[in-house]
């Protein structure tokens, strides 16, 4: 249907009754903001540093639920995002991390590669709340996103999107997919020639400026269908080691980028028209510690050593063979078709693999892996706090850390009251939430009520 038949038609309807009017309180456009790592103890720390148009506003004007967690771990920025536009977790959604290995290739791919199109959302496995935003105005709605980072970009949105935006890491230009309509291909590439290679100094400003461009030149939030905007931002540790202030730069900078987004989109649009959302990925990537130096309890788990002791004990209990396909991160990946040949048991296989590991240093605990076996190892291992894990193949490392990193959940514009919520809030109620508000189905492995 063609977009302005379409508000044409629901302009119609306000004479027809409560049905109506209650359609026409759908905001013109959702602004829904995700700040990777975003921390309030951060956030709360450098607040006297703050104008008035930023974290201040969003905090005394907006509905804020200021204890919010996810439902599921670990976390990154990928999963995080997918749970977000989802409302579910990477059981139902299947995008457990930022990359993974291809049980097939036994190659590492990100969550967003693509063989035909080089990017596109085609790991994901359920619809996002865009889709069906797409969905329930059959096509009218007008869905983009903007993002330094290609995952967040396209995750955010998902599969019916009319353009995810970031910024190619190789050529420092603002890029998108031929998954998504020519129409924005040549929409970014004229914003491109228009920038001359002129970018602001801080990636967050950057996405701010293209968000803000993308909004005015794709007429985003011009009737009453509601359109949707995700714009993905950063507080991470990368980001402040940019900064000379450090973390303080970071979020006297985010208070800037968000006075610029609303401010703009509110004279642009209207407060009352516009919803906005805003959180965290709620995970949190810190420098490494040397912890030894300090006299903390802390060692060196190699899963490459672990992965071939491992193939040589089941070698040595069922007969000589390669029983450990791969291994990636902290996962394992057992040779299920060998295992099948020799006519074992995989379930008997893991037990035994199982007890075994379990006696290694640095191992806290081994269990199953709950995703699909085609973005997960079949053994996860749990490694001790403060133990660095190290693949002395890829010299990838990481240290073990649970953390609990506290973030809010906020609403603001569209009329919402002011209010602070302090009970615990999951983040993937955000996506029915919206959905209520905009008067759509939820995505469709959501299974959470809106919460308000």
């Amino acid at each position: 249907m063609n977009r302005y038949l379409s508000a044409f038609i629901l302009a119609m309807l306000s004479g027809l009754g409560i049905h109506a009017q209650q359609v026409l309180k759908a905001p013109r456009l959702v602004v829904n903001i995700t700040i990777d790592q975003l921390r309030t103890d951060y956030i709360e720390r450098f607040a006297a540093l703050y104008g008035t148009g930023g974290f201040k506003k969003l905090f005394s004007e907006g509905k804020v639920y200021k204890q919010a967690s996810y439902s599921f771990s670990p976390l990154d920025r990928s999963s995080a995002v997918a749970a977000l536009s989802t409302g579910t977790s990477p059981l139902y959604n299947g995008i457990v991390a930022n990359n993974w290995l291809n049980r097939k290739s036994l190659k590492i791919e990100s969550s967003v590669d693509d063989v035909k199109y080089h990017t596109s959302p085609s790991f994901i496995a359920t619809t996002t709340l865009a889709d069906e935003l797409k969905i329930a105005s059959a096509g009218s709605a007008l869905v983009y996103s903007v993002a330094k980072d290609r995952d967040a970009a396209v995750l955010s949105v998902g599969h019916a999107a009319d353009g995810a935006l970031w910024l190619d890491e190789k050529t420092k230009k603002w890029r998108t997919s031929d998954y998504y309509p020519l129409s924005i291909q040549k929409w970014i590439k004229a914003f491109n020639s228009l920038l001359g290679g002129k970018q602001e100094t801080k990636d967050n400003d950057n996405v701010a400026h293209l968000a803000l461009e993308c909004l005015d030149g794709n007429a985003i939030g011009r009737d009453e269908i509601t359109d949707y905007l995700a714009i993905t931002l950063s507080a991470s540790n990368e980001v402040a080691q940019q900064e000379k202030n450090g973390f303080e730069g970071v979020y006297i900078g985010l208070d800037r980028v968000l006075t610029r987004l609303i401010q703009h989109i509110e004279n642009k649009i209207g407060r009352d028209k516009v919803l906005f959302v805003l959180t965290s990925t709620g995970y949190d990537t810190e420098n490494a510690i040397d912890y030894s130096k300090y006299k903390i309890p802390t060692g060196t788990f190699y899963i490459n050593r672990t992965a071939s002791l491992l193939n040589m004990f089941l070698s040595a209990v069922y007969g000589q063979g390669k029983y450990v396909d791969a291994y990636y991160n902290n996962q394992i990946y057992l040779n299920r078709k060998f295992i099948e040949d020799k006519r074992l048991s995989l379930d008997e296989v893991y037990n035994k693999s199982k007890d075994f590991l379990k006696q290694n240093a640095g191992v806290v605990d081994v269990h199953k892996s709950v995703y699909p076996t085609s973005v997960s190892g079949d053994i996860i291992l749990d490694i001790t706090p403060g133990w660095r894990l190290l693949n002395e193949d890829t010299h990838h490392s990481v240290v073990s850390r649970l953390s609990f990193v506290p973030f809010p959940i906020i609403f603001y514009g569209l009329n919402l009251k002011p209010e602070q919520v302090k009970e615990r809030v999951l983040v993937e109620h955000i996506a029915p939430t919206i959905a209520n508000a905009i008067h759509i189905r939820a995505p469709n492995a959501c299974a959470l009520a809106p919460l308000f």
